[in-house]
């Protein structure tokens, strides 16, 4: 297949230029807000202002940011930042951690909870399947960057990608959209209207996410800088392996203690 080369900029205004990646971000925010509201309006199992569904994304923003840059930079790439610790700041040269964007959200979610006084388990629940849908976006957004391409492949779909030299490979970032996106949110969705213990959609996300990413990973091409990381595994597997099995332990965990309760 031919890869459709796309503009990564989609808005040109004299020296503002707006690109396809920024606007993949905010249309995941605006879709995570909608389903926040969604699954807080009254009568909900938690029910929360619009003001506050607000301030809680905005901090969860926050720790999607400055936790996904940290990540990259202590996971992919700390001796280059090292070396040049002023490049930490540079988010407009790329560089972003899913699993440090992770633990950026776990940290804002806490401190929000814990100063709004809002059950934590239940918020974490929400948070997560409000996610889906910035996985989702962020994918498509490197599909069109033509970034994170998948390995060398002879698939009838696979495609060569501008810099990543005159081989097909698999388009990765759409197997990880897919998969991320409405494949994890219709299971996190099953989850929480089962009315399992509060918590159980979390860990549910935790587990499915790194069990769809220890699968995409080997189609995905590992970074060159990097390679196979320990036993034959990406970084991506390395950093997903463990959070299955929290993810699945936490499940539970949750269950025994305090089965069919919100």
């Amino acid at each position: 297949m031919t890869y459709p080369d796309i503009d990564p900029v989609a808005i040109e205004i004299g020296p503002l230029a707006i690109r396809w990646y920024g606007l993949m971000y905010l249309a995941g925010f605006i879709c995570a807000y909608a389903m926040i509201r969604r699954l807080t309006m009254p009568h909900k199992r938690l029910s929360l202002s619009s003001d506050t569904v607000a301030d809680l994304l905005f901090a969860c923003v926050l720790g999607v940011v400055l936790g996904g840059r940290l990540g990259y930079v202590l996971f992919y790439n700390a001796s280059f930042y090292l070396e040049h610790p002023t490049k930490i700041l540079s988010l407009w040269e790329g560089g972003m951690s899913f699993h440090g964007g992770l633990l950026g959200v776990i940290v804002a979610a806490l401190w929000f909870c814990r100063k709004r006084q809002l059950p934590v388990a239940s918020v974490a629940d929400i948070l997560v399947i409000s996610s889906c849908f910035g996985l989702f976006f962020g994918r498509l957004g490197n599909f069109i960057n033509g970034e994170l391409w998948g390995r060398v492949s002879s698939v009838p779909w696979a495609m060569v990608f501008p810099g990543a030299g005159p081989l097909t490979r698999h388009p990765s970032q759409l197997y990880e959209a897919v998969l991320e996106g409405p494949v994890l949110l219709l299971i996190l969705l099953v989850v929480y209207r089962a009315n399992k213990a509060a918590g159980s959609v979390f860990f549910a996300f935790v587990s499915g996410y790194a069990g769809f990413r220890f699968v995409v990973e080997f189609f995905r091409q590992p970074d060159a800088h990097l390679g196979a990381v320990f036993a034959g595994m990406s970084m991506g597997q390395l950093l997903s392996l463990p959070m299955m099995l929290i993810g699945l332990a936490g499940i539970v965990w949750l269950n025994m203690r305090r089965p069919c309760e919100r």
